[in-house]
């Protein structure tokens, strides 16, 4: 296994056993995030919700049955780890705020993990940043 590889092992071991914001997750920390290197397709998205932090799936909701028919991909596709990585802006469901709307990622992800997680990871064919946290550190001002 090269050293590549093996960094992002270690990195997505290190980054599913985080507990760094438990504090601020009333519902508690449960990283979820899929991502291997051979990945060609990535998806960035803001954080996971309720339905996602109980089942551990990314997009196991009906945001998700949305994305993959507005991409034109079934399941099996879409779940396929060797094709698409997900790895949203924060990994843990962050709460509902007091309007019961979802809270924003948790700033601690992305400073922690995803510069370390990006510079270890596969360089992806294509990136689909969704919603304005995931734009803002992909597209790094470009946008």
């Amino acid at each position: 296994m090269n050293k590549k590889r093996q960094s992002l092992s270690t990195l997505l071991a290190e980054i599913r056993a985080c507990s760094l914001c438990a504090e601020h997750m009333p519902h508690g920390v449960r990283p979820v995030l899929r991502l291997t290197p051979k990945a060609k397709l990535l998806i960035a998205g803001q954080a996971p919700g309720l339905r996602v932090h109980n089942s551990g799936v990314p997009y196991s909701d009906p945001s998700g049955e949305r994305l993959r028919a507005w991409m034109g991909v079934p399941p099996e596709i879409f779940y396929d780890e060797s094709l698409v990585a997900i790895v949203p802006m924060g990994f843990c469901f962050p709460g509902y705020n007091e309007m019961g709307a979802d809270r924003p990622p948790r700033p601690e992800c992305v400073r922690t993990w995803h510069d370390r997680l990006f510079a270890a990871a596969p360089t992806f064919d294509l990136v689909l940043a969704i919603g304005a946290y995931a734009h803002r550190y992909h597209l790094k001002g470009r946008a």
